[in-house]
């Protein structure tokens, strides 16, 4: 059964930017937008800033850097020197991410930057008109409206927006659209910090072999150093989840509620240092690692991460191994994680290019993407779907959607890279073959 619901809104908001999501893309593409000159409007839909790390309680940012250089350059490095004078945080294991000092972070960096920005609101629509969007729609507590502006930025994670404005993308496999693995993250209490030794996993068999585990679960990513005697986990697949389905959603939280006192059982009584060890909350949000690649003018591929690509249109590098987590608990599924995750990664120093033509969405004119939704194949969403590459992506989406903006003509598929790619360089971004003679 259907109904039609029609309604009238009232356009709130009239930016030169407009970005939906407030995590690492969305933060870096709205302070950079702005410290460009554009006006901004961000939306988000929970109460903070701050994406997987705040929301989905996931502790560690992964690489910033390649062993050698920063990769996450600009607002990576301002958002891990913050925490570092606030806490000591160095981005290494086993130090987790402190949650409370990044939301801080995140909203200074906003507050200073001048974009306005407002929480616990979704964009539940957008409006088309003749290869472009025109309005997008938002729902907020207490209202609705709309919003029109100049150049629009996704910075969902989910590809929401493209997917509203009809853009086309891929799910998961190609073929079988079967995604990653899920996680319920959580906090701990009471860790014996100085007697934690060895991986998480160690122990693992016997733990199966002795019949704890409900999912019987090889994979274990493990426990991250947050704060004095506490720590985050990263524990306990979910499979079959689809983010992009509030039921499928619902049903995984569920499940990863009823497995962590699995791992409680399994810290406790198998690891040292964790004997005592209590769970303070659990993420108010699933981890989901995997769902919509939106097509862009340029799809990064397994043979850009093999060959060490570079681009003449580069916004960034990046150097993340290749990490699909499992999308079944088979013994087959797992074998072949492990062997992509240890085959299919760098040395120090190395690092492939992105280029702007991975933000651009295919089919509009003033739409761009960051974050993990980018334009890439399976293999390289499973790179660059980490917090320090989506700052590197949302600072380059916030630059080019600021020029743009400043046009007549805001067509995002002819912008000028040159520029983009100067004011990256001068906002600190790291592109080691930027010449000023030769992109300016």
């Amino acid at each position: 059964m259907n109904i039609q619901y029609r309604t009238t809104l009232k356009i709130k908001h009239t930016p030169d930017v407009f970005i939906a999501g407030g995590g690492p893309a969305g933060i870096a593409a709205a302070v950079m937008a702005a410290r460009s000159g554009a006006s901004v409007y961000l939306a988000e839909s929970s109460g903070s800033f701050g994406g997987a790390a705040v929301n989905m309680l996931v502790p560690a940012f992964m690489q910033f850097e390649n062993g050698v250089d920063f990769l996450a350059d600009g607002i990576g490095r301002e958002v891990h020197e913050y925490l570092n004078r606030k806490t000591g945080f160095t981005a290494y294991w086993p130090n987790g991410i402190p949650v409370e000092v990044l939301k801080r972070c995140y909203d200074d960096m906003m507050l200073a930057s001048g974009a306005s920005f407002s929480f616990f609101t979704n964009v539940i629509d957008v409006i088309t008109l003749n290869g472009a969007i025109d309005y997008a729609v938002c729902a907020a507590k207490g209202e609705k409206f709309a919003v029109k502006a100049k150049v629009y930025i996704d910075c969902t994670g989910d590809g929401d927006m493209c997917a509203m404005a009809g853009a086309r993308y891929e799910k998961g496999d190609p073929i079988t659209g079967e995604m990653m693995a899920a996680t319920l993250c959580a906090l701990w209490s009471d860790i014996d910090w100085s007697r934690v030794s060895g991986v998480d996993s160690r122990a693992l068999e016997q733990a199966i072999s002795d019949g704890i585990f409900t999912n019987k679960d090889r994979h274990l990513p493990g426990m991250w150093h947050i704060a004095q005697n506490n720590g985050g986990s990263n524990a306990g697949h979910i499979y079959n989840v689809d983010g992009t389905d509030s039921d499928s959603m619902t049903a995984a939280m569920i499940a990863g509620r009823r497995q962590l006192p699995e791992y409680e059982h399994y810290y406790r009584n198998y690891l040292t240092g964790y004997e005592n060890m209590n769970l303070v909350v659990s993420a108010p949000y699933i981890g989901i690692r995997e769902t919509r690649r939106v097509y862009g003018d340029y799809v990064l591929d397994i043979e850009d991460f093999n060959n060490r690509a570079s681009f003449p249109d580069e916004i960034g590098r990046y150097s993340y191994p290749i990490d699909i987590h499992a999308g079944q608990n088979t013994d087959e599924a797992y074998k072949k994680f492990f062997e992509d995750h240890y085959k299919l990664r760098y040395e120090s120093g190395e690092s492939y290019g992105i280029p702007y033509r991975c933000l651009t969405v295919h089919g509009f004119t003033n739409l761009l993407m960051a974050g993990r939704c980018i334009s890439a194949d399976r293999y390289m969403q499973s790179s660059i779907r980490v917090m320090p590459c989506c700052y590197i992506t949302g600072q380059a989406a916030g630059i080019a959607a600021a020029v743009c903006a400043r046009d007549a003509h805001t067509d995002v598929h002819a912008a000028d890279t040159r520029q983009i790619r100067a004011l990256l360089k001068k906002a600190g971004a790291f592109l080691p073959e930027y010449r000023e003679d030769a992109d300016t």
